[in-house]
């Protein structure tokens, strides 16, 4: 699903994270309007069917239907699973894409498995009574992004996808990398990445060092939500680097 979330000027794209929503973007998007036209999509798999392979070129290519009445070439902004959509996308569709951030995500995972992960998942306590709950759960930060994503029903809230389908996208990131797509870009880019960061030590540096036109910025205290833990950082950062690229 596309929804067009206001502003005016150059499209501004949001992609979210695995088990992310649209909602993922709330507090950003009163400062991104002042920038461009903003738009957010729920991926496919979260909230709507999945594909029925569930792979990278599926999703993006889910993604630039659903992107089509956009004509205008985007800016990318997205976090984790949704940056490395974005620059897939902007490899495999370089007329539709003029810059990109990329916030706490590499190219390589390759070998690491989510098995542990997906059980974790499966023994939270799900429906969760009330908001209060998830918040108690999760945390103030981690809570207030899956409240934003979890669909809320009558008995509670309860992720909006299923585990079996975010384990297959996080599994297929542990059997290829995704260099070789971020070796073709040539639009200018921006990385954050947080000082507590899931991203394997040193690749989002080599991502800025093999690019011809990359920032990057390490924002120290934040994990891997650095939009959420350090808002303010966060909104330096990339308001800067869209005004340079948008004139």
């Amino acid at each position: 699903m596309l929804y067009d979330e206001g502003g005016a000027g150059v499209p501004i794209l949001l992609l979210h994270g695995l088990m992310g929503s649209a909602r993922t973007w709330t507090d950003q998007l009163p400062w991104l309007r002042e920038l461009g036209h903003v738009y957010t999509v729920d991926a496919a798999g979260h909230g709507r069917t999945p594909p029925a392979e569930l792979t990278t070129e599926a999703f993006v290519a889910d993604l630039a239907e659903l992107t089509a009445p956009i004509t205008e070439p985007v800016v990318i902004v997205g976090h984790s699973m949704g940056a490395i959509h974005g620059w897939v996308f902007a490899a495999s569709h370089p007329d539709r894409v003029r810059a990109l951030v990329v916030e706490d995500i590499a190219p390589d995972f390759t070998g690491r498995t989510a098995a542990h992960w997906a059980e974790l998942i499966h023994s939270w306590p799900q429906p969760f009574p009330d908001e209060q709950a998830v918040l108690d759960y999760f945390g103030p930060v981690a809570g207030t992004y899956f409240l934003r994503a979890f669909t809320g029903t009558a008995d509670g809230y309860r992720l909006h996808g299923e585990v079996d389908t975010f384990r297959a996208i996080s599994e297929e990131w542990g059997i290829r990398d995704f260099w070789a797509e971020w070796k073709s870009l040539r639009i200018p880019v921006l990385l954050i990445e947080g000082e507590h960061t899931i991203t394997p030590p040193g690749q989002m540096r080599a991502m800025a060092e093999l690019h011809p036109d990359a920032e990057y910025a390490l924002v120290e205290g934040a994990g891997h939500l650095v939009h959420d833990e350090r808002p303010a950082e966060y909104r330096d950062l990339v308001s800067r680097f869209l005004r340079r690229i948008i004139r």
